[in-house]
């Protein structure tokens, strides 16, 4: 069964949305709330590797898109995750499933001002110590 079959059967209601970009390119659109579940499985269960993820600041909250890769096959899934609110932004983190995504949480939380929710190690990463509290280079309007 190709991997995305496996991913949306195994998923099924959890996916707000899809978007084939190619045939091995996929965007899945999930709950913040669903997040830490579907990367899990993701993860562990299905054996994808957590490549990366990058965030921005939209008109409508702030876009995580973590990308995750099936090696095997060239196959790359993009979870989607929109938090609306950006007044406090917040969620939870995935560095204790995986390692690999402690380093660019803390820098979506230092140049965005997310709060990763269990992140073991938030600190400053690129900013120079006197950079403003609160002030985030990577924000529209704050």
């Amino acid at each position: 069964m190709p991997i995305i079959d496996e991913i949306k059967e195994r998923l099924g209601d959890k996916i707000i949305s899809r978007y084939e970009h190619s045939p091995k390119r996929m965007y899945l659109s999930v709950k913040p709330q669903d997040l830490k579940e579907i990367a899990n499985i993701l993860f562990k269960e299905l054996k994808l590797r957590f490549a990366t993820a990058t965030g921005q600041d939209s008109p409508v909250g702030i876009e995580i898109l973590y990308h995750f890769s099936f090696d095997q096959t060239g196959e790359i899934i993009s979870l989607r995750v929109l938090i609306e609110d950006k007044k406090k932004p917040e969620i939870d983190s995935l560095a204790p499933l995986f390692p690999a995504a402690e380093w660019i949480e803390r820098e979506m939380w230092e140049m965005l001002g997310i709060n990763f929710i269990g992140h073991p190690n938030l600190k400053r990463l690129l900013l120079a110590e006197e950079w403003p509290e609160g002030k985030y280079p990577l924000r529209h309007r704050q």
